[in-house]
């Protein structure tokens, strides 16, 4: 079945009323952290994080921002984690205005994070994602789809797919915000007191509740919680925290906000709007907050352009097969789950990609950031700023430069912040099979093994992609060619196939050839191009001469 949902607000949905000043408002979970932010490094994950971290704060208050050298020697970890805690952190941050997200990378490791977000960052890396739900029917599904892979059976003893599919279904996005929440308003005591600042003078000597009672929370401390959670939905009137909460009061407009006990948050957001918002994420549509849905394409050429999008900032493409989809607009984030046997070309996205649980497709993207999970057999043509993060148990996959353009494509690299001057394409970063935030990083239940190596493209297999021109002359962008720059050998190689076909052509032109041998020969040429379509996988190309 072929579904596209780009969802859009329940107008019948009457929230319970809520004790912050704007009732139409409610709270929710920002998705991006956990989403998009949580890293599977082992020294990240604190037994307990409070304490930990509470001391790590300490120890870092002589500093506003924290420096990626600072934070390696600080958390004894190495500085290519450190640097990749910055990157993470900056792709999932709740405000461009950072100087952390407007940094250039080479401004990144002294530019630092701001010491609250990353407080806040390294707690949730403590965070576990929601248990798949079991299907009703696994055995019947595993035998019905996907087709066995030759590499079955090698490490996992099921293939991405095969685990997703035969074991479990994905939790719905209402399911995952309540988990998030959920996750929140257990947490938020701790939350705030690693926000909150002793009173000098007082607590000194006392009990706990007096030591608790001396923590105070400033407004701009209070500001940090919207990394973590927002009011309202997306379209309505941006509300920030410290509007939406009544304890932050003065009577002078002029004079900064009174600091407030860091238990009066506490009880405002734990125990009655978070428990509010949570029933009613679970009756609204969680795609209202700006996420288009494609979802069960198979068999099928589907286009995205900007105007399709209705304003939504990212898109999700889940459970798509055999098909060939493309995603030709400026995006912040991007999620590739479930696929298969599928090209999936994504225009430009300036915060992060995550694709998981795919197999063999192929993914063609100019993004800042791109993460890779739980993948077999898959390429990758890639035109990053960053470097290519692998997590969890992924086999037989492929990286290599991008390999394409369309008419927009500059205009909306420049809209999200893309440098194409810049490509890691070919700098991955492994971080282990195992993935301790979910369970099906490695289904065979073995420790974690060291990852397997990610190939990159033989450059004489290197092709370009064509990407339709549906707007045909009166295309509205100006880009002409691939904006990034091919490595010598890939150039190389594409100026030699060049040479190649255009001697071909001669030789076949000139070549003395009765009739019969000629349509002999046109034979031959279409059989071996067939071939060659459903061999590479390009045959899905054709997908774009059918109508939907």
């Amino acid at each position: 079945m072929t579904t596209e949902t780009t969802s859009t607000p329940d107008p019948n949905t009457n929230p319970a009323p809520t004790p912050n000043p704007n009732p139409s408002s409610l709270i929710h979970p920002r998705r991006e952290p956990f989403e998009h932010g949580l890293l599977p490094i082992p020294k990240l994950i604190f037994p307990d994080p409070t304490p930990t971290l509470i001391q790590l704060k300490q120890q870092l208050s002589a500093h506003n921002r924290v420096s990626s050298s600072l934070l390696a020697d600080s958390l004894q970890i190495s500085t290519d984690h450190a640097r990749l805690i910055l990157d993470t952190l900056a792709s999932v941050l709740h405000y461009d205005s950072d100087p952390l997200v407007k940094a250039r990378p080479d401004e990144v490791d002294s530019v630092g994070a701001d010491l609250r977000d990353l407080i806040l960052f390294l707690y949730i890396q403590s965070y576990k994602k929601l248990l798949p739900r079991t299907h009703k029917d696994a055995a019947a599904v595993a035998d019905v789809w996907p087709s066995t892979s030759a590499f079955d059976g090698y490490l996992s003893a099921l293939s991405p797919l095969q685990l997703v599919r035969s074991n479990s279904r994905r939790p719905s996005q209402a399911d995952e915000e309540a988990h998030q929440l959920s996750y929140l308003k257990k947490h938020m005591a701790n939350i705030l007191s690693l926000l909150a600042e002793p009173v000098e003078g007082e607590g000194e000597g006392e009990g706990e509740r007096e030591r608790e009672e001396s923590l105070v929370l400033s407004m701009e401390g209070f500001e940090h919680l919207g990394f973590l959670l927002q009011f309202g939905d997306k379209g309505s009137e941006v509300v920030t925290l410290s509007q939406a909460a009544p304890f932050f009061a003065n009577s002078d407009p002029d004079m900064p906000a009174v600091p407030a006990p860091a238990t009066h948050p506490t009880l405002l957001i734990s125990d009655v709007a978070m428990t509010d918002a949570c029933a009613s994420s679970i009756k609204t549509s969680p795609g209202a907050r700006g996420s288009c849905f494609i979802e069960g394409i198979s068999k099928l050429s589907f286009v995205k352009q900007p105007s399709d999008l209705k304003g939504s900032s990212s898109v999700k493409v889940l459970n798509c097969h055999d098909s060939i989809l493309y995603i030709l607009a400026p995006l912040r984030y991007a999620t590739i789950y479930g696929c298969s046997d599928a090209t999936i070309v994504l225009g430009a996205v300036g915060k992060a990609v995550r694709v998981e649980h795919c197999e063999r497709v192929h993914v063609i993207t100019a993004a800042k950031r791109v993460c890779i999970s739980n993948c077999r057999e898959c390429v990758f043509f890639l035109g990053v700023n960053q470097r290519p993060l692998m997590v969890g148990d992924n086999h037989k996959l492929q990286v290599a430069p991008y390999n394409t353009f369309y008419s927009e494509l500059e205009e909306h690299m420049a809209d999200v912040g893309i440098d194409a001057t810049i490509n890691r394409w070919d700098e991955t970063l492994a971080l282990g099979v195992v993935d301790p935030h979910e369970s099906l990083s490695h289904p065979a239940g073995v420790p974690d093994v060291q990852a397997e190596p990610v190939a990159r493209v033989d450059p004489d297999q290197f092709t370009n992609f064509l990407i339709p021109n549906w707007f045909g002359a009166e295309s509205p962008g100006s880009t002409k060619d691939n904006p990034f720059q091919l490595p010598e050998a890939y150039l190389a190689s594409q100026q030699r196939n060049i040479k190649n076909l255009g001697e071909t052509k001669k030789l076949l032109r000139e070549a003395p050839l009765e009739e019969n041998q000629k349509r002999e020969l046109s034979s031959a040429l279409h059989l071996l191009f067939k071939d060659w379509l459903y061999a590479s996988g390009n045959v899905r190309q054709l997908y774009c001469l059918q109508g939907d």
